[in-house]
């Protein structure tokens, strides 16, 4: 099995490469658009700002060949953002393989924002991407920006209100939370994605 993460300036490059081989898997990182020949499976990790990692996508050459993949690709937290037509954070256009805007979180007294750690997934679909998921697990998350709940979410979260929590669309999926850091919710949803089942 070929799995390639894509290297998009993410400070959790390193940390969903462990993750992997962990599960016995052994990563190529993509750089450029020939690293993603013969991929099987394609991860697309972020942690940061849009503009910057839509930057660096586009300065590698990566944005178009991401675009047109034939192979499961999963993103996670930016990175699943980065999947959408647009973001509110730099009003900056994503790649546009899934339909919508990313929007910034809004905080009250009860909800800070950016919205860190532990949170509990809610309306999860039977399918099997979330195969051995259920409704009231846990998972990590850092972010500031959400996608809305919509016709693509098939697992939601709440922090002050509720946003998907994992998205797909054909191929294209993708996780708001760690699954790097999620224990072993994190370790079966890469589990799931890796054995094929997300296409």
């Amino acid at each position: 099995m070929r799995v390639v993460v894509v290297d998009a300036g993410g400070a959790n490059l390193g940390s969903v490469c462990y993750a992997l081989e962990r599960l016995g898997i052994a990563p190529t990182i993509a750089h450029e658009a020939s690293d993603l020949d013969d991929a099987e499976r394609v991860i697309l990790p972020g942690v940061g700002a849009a503009g910057p990692a839509m930057a660096c996508l586009s300065a590698q050459g990566l944005v178009e060949p991401l675009r047109r993949l034939d192979v499961p690709l999963l993103g996670i937290c930016l990175g699943m953002q980065l999947l959408y037509e647009a973001s509110e954070e730099g009003d900056i256009a994503g790649l546009g393989v899934l339909p919508g805007k990313v929007v910034r979180m809004r905080e009250d007294r009860v909800a800070r924002v950016p919205h860190m750690g532990w949170n509990t997934l809610s309306d999860v679909r039977d399918l099997p991407l979330l195969d051995g998921i259920r409704a009231g697990d846990h998972a990590f998350f850092v972010h500031g920006y959400a996608v809305p709940v919509g016709t693509d979410t098939i697992a939601t979260t709440t922090h002050g209100a509720p946003f998907s929590a994992v998205v797909q669309r054909g191929a294209y999926s993708g996780a708001q939370f760690h699954p790097e850091r999620s224990a072993e919710v994190g370790a079966r949803l890469l589990r799931n994605f890796i054995d094929g089942v997300a296409a």
